[in-house]
């Protein structure tokens, strides 16, 4: 249970003891400044701690935001400090410091008052100071700035200060005008009855997957209670986030299931679209194949360019987007011709509802494909204006590590880096032009074997220095395109029921692994174990099995061998996964929250 220790006298009058009650704080009291030090002592070592000045007048979520946030291991608003369970040494060292210098002893309140803020400022790390707005934390000195701090209280409607701030900063369109004004009442009610992100999340995940089978009906009525469903699904998933904000419940599983479920809900949506068409004769499963292809290659890409910091620089590009930015409606158009996921989703259920899935795919394609090319020439452009990084300081190597873990690569590749080969960009994008190119211009054969054997040796020159260039960040996007686009071509040339479907299990499951990797990255839990990248192959190694077993198999046979190598696949990585994340859960990981692009 956490601990909140208030130091100084007593106030009479104040609501701070049943406010930091009402947090879930045990409270403590300290007379004195040595009293407060063992007070601190006595605290359990895994505990959350908070030192609070008596004096301290405001609202309560302030005392929330300051004390209560889990991503944190130091926190800190004026008249109170916190510590997690990592923050707890340098707490102690701070207060033992301020108490060494300033030779205050026990017994006098007086020598105690201002107790937390001296503490605070004594810290030899860096500390969280949240962003209160309006909300007021002070610490009066007299009873006339006492009564004014008050009458500042009473003057802001704290509950509304919460809701707003529950509302993801930067969000799209449809999200931030279509959503938010009422999902975020939808959050306040589900923290008012104790459900937590989580619960909300997987309410959504249900949602979604009840709206592919909606969908896989193949009647009208099917489409558009999918398309009805998609839409509530997305309601419940911006809820699970501003229910976290309100309640300050932040997870790292948590953050992990809301990103994962996302991919999952998508796929599984596609699945169920495909699956209606099939009922009506039409096969639309390279589309939607495609469709989770493009989908993830503009992810790849964004992770890729945000890991390798290619954005630091200015130029031309960075240059016309600041003075966009300056024309309040061109940000709001920019964020929707990127199809993020709240416009991606509306549009997808509209034209559930309204057409057919193949109309559906065909928009949805050229959408994804505009809003990559709009959002990848401007940060090849940016790049391009960059001088590259010499590999030195930790940010550079950093970052090398991040796209070198994104590329994926598997033990062919490191076979291959006795050829000693530095190609960079350059040579990842010659492999994955030599690898797609030869599938579609000879499909299953001996030449698309030997261009999948070019792509290992290719992909081992990619990686074979430190992806510190200007356009290095590309490479892990390339190796993504290069193997899915593989797989998709040559399962359509099998032409039997049942390869494309299984071609979608195999990069469905693929596609989890390099999301997987991304979200530890972020997390700063580094890359998956090398042992599960060598058990699956590697890009390089699935990308040749899957060129050599179209090569020897029939086109049944390599329907199967598909359907057996998209569950071995799906079944390590998934149980690795879970293993690594609810691990992370229960071993006390800082809690993260992403709050960068819509995705």
């Amino acid at each position: 249970m956490p601990t909140a220790i208030l130091t100084g006298p007593p106030v009479p009058g104040s609501s701070l003891e049943g406010d930091l009650r009402s947090l879930g704080f045990d409270v403590r009291t300290a007379a004195g400044a040595a009293e407060a030090e063992t007070l601190l002592a006595g605290v359990p070592g895994e505990d959350r701690v908070a030192l609070v000045d008596t004096r301290f007048v405001g609202h309560v979520h302030a005392l929330r935001l300051g004390l209560t946030d889990p991503r944190f291991p130091l926190s800190a608003i004026p008249g109170a400090v916190t510590a997690q369970r990592s923050g707890r040494q340098a707490l102690t060292r701070a207060m033992a410091r301020e108490n060494s210098a300033s030779g205050q002893r026990a017994g006098n309140g007086t020598l105690v008052e201002g107790l937390p803020d001296r503490v605070t400022a004594a810290l030899d790390t860096d500390v969280h100071r949240p962003e209160l707005g309006s909300l007021v934390a002070a610490v009066p000195a007299d009873p006339q700035a006492r009564n004014e701090a008050r009458q500042a209280v009473a003057a802001v409607d704290e509950e509304a200060v919460r809701l707003r701030s529950a509302v993801k900063a930067r969000d799209g369109f449809f999200t931030t005008f279509c959503v938010s004004p009422y999902s975020r009442h939808l959050a306040r009610w589900c923290a008012r009855r104790g459900l937590t992100p989580n619960q909300v999340t997987t309410a959504s995940l249900l949602t979604a997957l009840i709206a592919a089978g909606c969908a896989a009906t193949g009647t009208r009525a099917g489409y558009v209670a999918a398309g009805v469903l998609l839409l509530a699904s997305f309601v419940l998933d911006c809820a699970d986030g501003q229910l976290a904000r309100y309640s300050l419940q932040y997870s790292t599983l948590g953050a992990w299931l809301d990103a994962t479920f996302d991919r999952a809900k998508e796929y599984a949506f596609y699945a169920g679209l495909a699956l209606g068409a099939a009922r009506d004769g039409d096969d639309v499963w390279a589309l939607a194949l495609g469709a989770i292809i493009l989908q993830s290659c503009r992810h790849v890409i964004d992770f890729s360019f945000a890991e390798g910091r290619a954005g630091s620089a200015g130029g031309p590009a960075a240059a016309l987007s600041g003075r966009l930015d300056r024309v309040g409606w061109t940000v709001w158009v920019r964020r929707m011709i990127v199809l993020p996921i709240g416009e991606r989703w509306a549009l997808i259920a509209v034209l559930t509802a309204v057409t057919t899935p193949r109309l559906t795919f065909w928009v949805l394609l050229a959408g994804c494909a505009f809003a990559a090319a709009y959002t990848t020439a401007g940060r090849v452009l940016r790049s391009v204006r960059r001088p590259a990084t010499d590999g030195d300081g930790d940010g550079a190597a950093r970052a090398a590590r991040a796209l070198a873990d994104l590329a994926d690569g598997g033990p062919l590749s490191a076979l291959a880096h006795r050829f000693r080969a530095r190609g960079g960009v350059a040579a990842a994008a010659l492999g994955a032009v030599l690898v797609t190119g030869s599938a579609l211009v000879w499909g299953a054969g001996w030449q698309t074997v030997l261009a999948a054997l070019a792509y290992v040796i290719c992909s081992a020159a990619a990686v074979g220095r430190p992806l510190t260039g200007r356009l290095d960040w590309l490479v892990p996007p390339l190796f993504r395109a290069a193997e899915y686009g593989t797989v998709l071509v040559l399962a359509a040339d099998a032409e039997v029921n049942g390869a494309l479907p299984a071609a979608y299990g195999l990069v469905s499951a693929v596609a989890y692994h390099h999301y997987d990797t991304v979200y530890r990255i972020r997390g700063d839990a580094g890359a998956p174990p090398r042992a599960l990248v060598r058990a699956i192959g590697g890009h390089e190694g699935r990308t040749l099995a899957v060129a050599v077993l179209a090569a020897v198999l029939t086109a049944s046979g390599f329907t199967v061998a598909l359907t057996a190598l998209a569950v071995a696949v799906a079944l390590v990585v998934l149980a690795e996964s879970i293993r690594f994340w609810v691990a992370a859960h229960q071993g006390g990981a800082p809690a993260v929250h992403d709050e960068g692009e819509p995705a």
